[in-house]
């Protein structure tokens, strides 16, 4: 007897349909199962038998063949012991109910329970933009998969409750949670009105997350570098449902989603600097894994300790940076990531901190500071718009009471910063913030009066800067504009952009 079950596969963050079928038939005693399964769907065969076994049912005793198709996916992971449970149930004779159009997903228990699986939201996701409307997933995975609409999910205990749903015995399907009530379950546990000085850095965060731009914060240890960069998720617009579940697809196929089941917050990564190359951008032996670039999409990468990392790890930024995507090849094929994230970077401003610190003596030669420097390459400091010094705080500021701008305070500016340009580039070929502008939107949109070239040809002539970082400073300039709400680009918004790029040129060391 033949039947058949639909499952699902993930390849990237993309879902897969697979159809398990099963057949059973007389002949001697055996077990097989093809369809290009990993070790972990071999094993399978191990955690159903026992399953079905302490669930009260029968183990069909004859030659049975699973086949998992289509053959050409190389079928990963444990989600597939439910369905091919099933299957051998229902080509039993066992279990005599339809089952078409029923996605099934979920690991064994020996004793017949049901643990959740990764990937669950993808699968959903893809399965349900192919016309699937119903689908059982283990009850661990039902906070994830609460958020999707238009679809029943039936969240079960074991393979028992599994029988008896697919029998015809009544199950409440999930509650659809909103999303909005997620969010304000969830905060920041900082603030920048806990930052005590460092008017020129917050400033330079306020215009980089207006702008979506990248920024660079150097200065002596202690200065509140690491601080400041974990207040940049506070000041970003809130995030919408529909970047929530691109986070939150990314997340769940790498494991590591919260209890919650989506990711309300901005994302704030910090991978250290011991960090290889495959770890930030993505990869892996059989399966293609997202990297820590991907993890932070729609969020922020902070680097602490920039030249400490890898000249092959920071070379590897250079791409994603332009593109906000990345595409991981290895033999198994090649998969592409999103990876539209704001990087935050932190530095000394040589290898014992204290160049240029009025308190403290620099013990490092030039040619140490330059070696120290050298370890960023021009190609990835042109990629990186604002570059902010970092001085050290008075004890004054540190023991005052004032209370600087809350988080809350700066957010309101940038949200008006985005939306003019929301509204200004109103889709044009995918931009949404001024850091994505190419050269076409630049002519476009940032036309520089006879004074605004002036000034930005005696920077780009003083810093020996690139093309590409004058296009830069361009669209920091723009920004600093839509922050005063001006229509136009102004000398002051050119002057005020072209101070950030001092790190661009290290002549005078």
């Amino acid at each position: 007897m033949l039947s058949k079950i639909t499952s699902y596969a993930l390849v990237g963050l993309e879902g897969v349909p697979v159809e398990v079928e099963t057949d059973i038939n007389k002949g001697m005693v055996s077990y097989e199962l093809v369809g290009l399964p990993d070790a972990a769907v071999k094993e399978s065969k191990e955690r159903v038998f026992s399953a079905i076994r302490n669930s009260v049912l029968r183990f069909p005793v004859n030659k049975i063949t699973v086949n998992l198709a289509p053959a050409d996916i190389k079928k990963e992971g444990s989600q597939y012991d439910l369905p091919i449970a099933i299957s051998l149930l229902a080509a039993s004779g066992q279990l005599e109910a339809d089952v078409n159009g029923v996605v099934m997903l979920g690991e064994l228990a020996l004793d017949g329970g049901l643990r959740p699986v990764s990937g669950i939201l993808p699968i959903l996701i893809s399965a349900k933009s192919k016309g699937f409307k119903k689908f059982i997933v283990p009850c661990g995975n039902a906070n994830e998969a609460s958020y999707i609409e238009g679809i029943e999910v039936y969240a079960l205990k074991n393979l028992k409750e599994a029988f008896a749903f697919l029998s015809g015995e009544p199950f409440q399907p999930v509650e659809v949670k909103s999303f909005e009530a997620a969010k304000r379950k969830t905060s920041y546990n900082c603030d920048l009105s806990l930052v005590r000085g460092q008017a020129v850095a917050k400033r330079a965060l306020e215009i980089a997350v207006a702008g979506g731009h990248n920024i660079l914060l150097s200065g002596p240890p202690g200065t509140g570098k690491t601080m400041l960069a974990r207040c940049i998720p506070t000041i970003m617009p809130d995030m919408t449902f529909d970047e929530a579940l691109e986070v939150t697809k990314i997340l769940s196929v790498s494991g590591e989603l919260g209890e919650e089941g989506i990711v309300s917050l901005r994302p704030f990564r910090t991978p250290h600097h011991t960090a290889t190359t495959v770890s930030l951008c993505g990869g892996g032996n059989s399966k293609i894994k997202a990297g820590e670039i991907s993890k932070a999409h729609r969020g922020v990468l902070f680097l602490d300790e920039l030249p400490e990392y890898s000249r092959s790890a920071l070379e590897a930024l250079r791409q994603p940076l332009e593109d906000g995507k990345i595409t991981v090849t290895r033999a198994g094929g090649a998969i592409t990531f999103p990876a539209d994230f704001i990087l935050c970077a932190s530095m000394n401003p040589c290898p014992c901190g204290n160049f240029g610190s009025k308190e403290r003596n620099c013990t490092c030669t030039p040619a140490q500071i330059r070696r120290y420097r050298g370890k960023i390459s021009g190609p990835l400091l042109d990629r990186i718009d604002l570059q902010v010094e970092v001085d050290a705080v008075k004890y004054e500021e540190l023991a005052g009471v004032s209370v600087g701008e809350s988080s809350a305070e700066v957010k309101k500016r940038v949200e008006r910063a985005r939306l003019i340009q929301r509204e200004r580039f109103n889709g044009d070929d995918g931009v949404t913030v001024n850091a994505d502008m190419g050269e076409r939107q630049i002519k476009e949109y940032c036309k520089l009066s006879p004074e605004c070239e002036s000034i930005l040809r005696a920077a780009f002539e003083r810093l020996r800067l690139s093309a590409r970082a004058r296009a830069r400073i361009i669209k920091v300039a723009r920004t600093i504009a839509d922050l005063d709400s001006s229509a136009e680009i102004r000398p002051n918004h050119i002057l005020e952009a072209s101070s950030y790029r001092n790190f661009d040129s290290t002549a005078d060391l």
